[in-house]
């Protein structure tokens, strides 16, 4: 009678703590959600938030109306070396110094050496991890990969195929063309990739799992099935609205020196209309391209078992400039190079538009808090978005990035605050002047910028080295419609 008793309590004890455990989550103990992580490379807002209606991304869409979609989304760092870095390690650049694309992260950075990555913290917690294509960019210390994912070897790819001399854009290299591909699907990495994490969603899983999939388009070269150029035979693809003739005209001196003139579209005004014309129909196209990849994963693990019970991430690396401050790509302080693609579907299938200034270093700890998982021993810069979505009302600090030592810029949503290592600043008001054409850095706005600066950390971690994505100086090159 008395071992009865004792196995009764025992059980009464278990079930207590398995309802303690449900209560947090929102799932029972065997049922922890699953996760899909998609990030796309340089991908802008033109369809996440619909500011180039000519562009088809039909996916994002369908994908928005499910979805939270973070519209004021901001990257660690404006490019894809140490943006990822910051988001996987959930560490931001400014203590590890990981600021510029051509740095060694992972191996150079004491902090990053110990840090625990999401695909680490994932398997440590039991889950079955899964890994393809343009993951970090960045080389690992042997046997981290392992310590990462299940899935071995892990294939890459790149970001081919690359198109004909004849195809590149003012002889500038193979990664400045733009062609319509036709060869199979398959002579793309995306393509490949996309096909091996649809298989892994379609298979069997006991335990729960991390699936992170990375996409190499819309990044250049701007390669894409032809299919996806024919899609815009006919279209009219206009100048981005953020272009103006006087842009640069209040921009100090080291925010100049991080542009580039775009004297590669051409030596003439019409030959740099024309190029600039084909770069943005090879982007519409790649973005095109991404989307269908995205698509074609998400309606795998809907067609699954797991779909009510997955966690759904969509992300860009960076933001991108189509030409706006006479600069293309990314690599500036501004907000086209800032603003991130993020949108967060939960198994609830809660649609919102969230404006508040969130950074891609929130997905880390938002995962933590989702998945309820034993948590990394390093400290996380970011902050978890859940409490956000459960509550759209409250307030939510400015964010923050950088691009080198003391190069700051911090949004609040209503302003975006940028200050260089020199001590010169600008001012946008997004509310009034969302390209971010006329800087207010006054004495009249001191408040507002001494406020701002707030957010600015006190010390910066001394470079890891690489190098900035301008082409050379700026020179007297424009490209406005009425320009010459």
């Amino acid at each position: 009678m008395m071992q009865y008793w004792t196995i009764t309590i025992l059980l009464i004890i278990l079930l207590g703590l398995a309802c303690g455990v449900a209560e947090k989550t929102g799932q029972t103990p065997s049922a922890r959600p699953n996760v899909l992580f998609i990030t796309v490379d340089d991908m802008n807002g033109w369809g996440v938030k619909s500011t180039y209606p000519q562009v088809k991304m039909p996916s994002f869409e369908k994908l928005r109306s499910q979805a939270v979609n973070f519209t004021r989304a901001i990257c660690p760092a404006p490019v894809c070396v140490p943006s990822r870095a910051a988001f996987f390690s959930g560490v931001a650049s400014y203590r590890t110094g990981a600021y510029y694309n051509g740095c060694d992260p992972w191996r150079s950075s004491e902090i990053l050496r110990e840090a625990e990555s999401i695909p680490e913290c994932f398997k440590r917690n039991g889950y079955n991890t899964f890994g393809r294509g343009k993951i970090f960019h960045a080389q690992l210390a042997e046997g981290r990969e392992e310590a990462m994912f299940n899935n071995r070897p892990i294939y890459k790819g790149g970001f081919g195929p690359f198109g004909p001399e004849a195809d590149w854009v003012g002889g500038k290299g193979r990664f400045q063309s733009v062609t319509p591909w036709e060869g199979p699907d398959t002579d793309f990495p995306d393509v490949v990739n996309a096909e091996a994490a649809v298989a892994f969603l379609q298979q069997s899983h006991e335990a729960p799992f991390f699936c992170y999939l990375g996409l190499w388009r819309p990044h250049t070269p701007y390669t894409a099935p032809k299919r996806f150029f024919e899609q815009y035979a006919g279209v009219e693809l206009p100048y981005p609205d953020g272009f103006r003739a006087d842009d640069l005209d209040d921009i100090p001196a080291m925010g100049r020196d991080l542009i580039d003139s775009l004297g590669f579209f051409g030596a003439t005004l019409a030959e740099r209309r024309e190029t600039f014309r084909r770069m943005i129909y090879g982007y519409a196209a790649t973005s095109s391209f991404a989307d269908w990849s995205v698509g074609r994963v998400i309606e795998a693990l809907d067609g699954t078992s797991y779909a009510d019970n997955t966690i759904v991430i969509v992300a860009s690396d960076n933001g991108y400039h189509m030409g706006e401050k006479f600069k293309w790509q990314k690599g500036t302080l501004w907000e086209l190079s800032a603003y991130s693609p993020l949108l967060i579907r939960l198994p609830n299938g809660r649609k919102m538009e969230l404006p508040h200034t969130v950074n891609l270093l929130d997905i880390y700890p938002t995962l933590v808090d989702y998945c309820s998982l034993d948590p990394p021993t390093h400290s996380l810069d970011g902050n978890s978005l859940l409490p956000l979505i459960e509550d759209p009302d409250q307030e939510r600090a400015p964010s923050f990035m950088t691009y080198g030592e003391e190069y700051s810029s911090v949004s609040d949503g209503h302003y975006r605050y940028i200050r260089y290592p020199d001590g010169t600043e600008e001012l946008y008001d997004h509310e009034s002047d969302p390209h971010e054409w006329r800087n207010l850095a006054s004495a009249d706005y001191r408040e507002v910028m001494d406020r701002l600066a707030r957010s600015i950390p006190k010390t910066f971690a001394p470079s890891l080295g690489g190098r900035t994505e301008a082409f050379q100086k700026i020179r007297n090159v424009n490209l406005s419609p009425g320009g010459d």
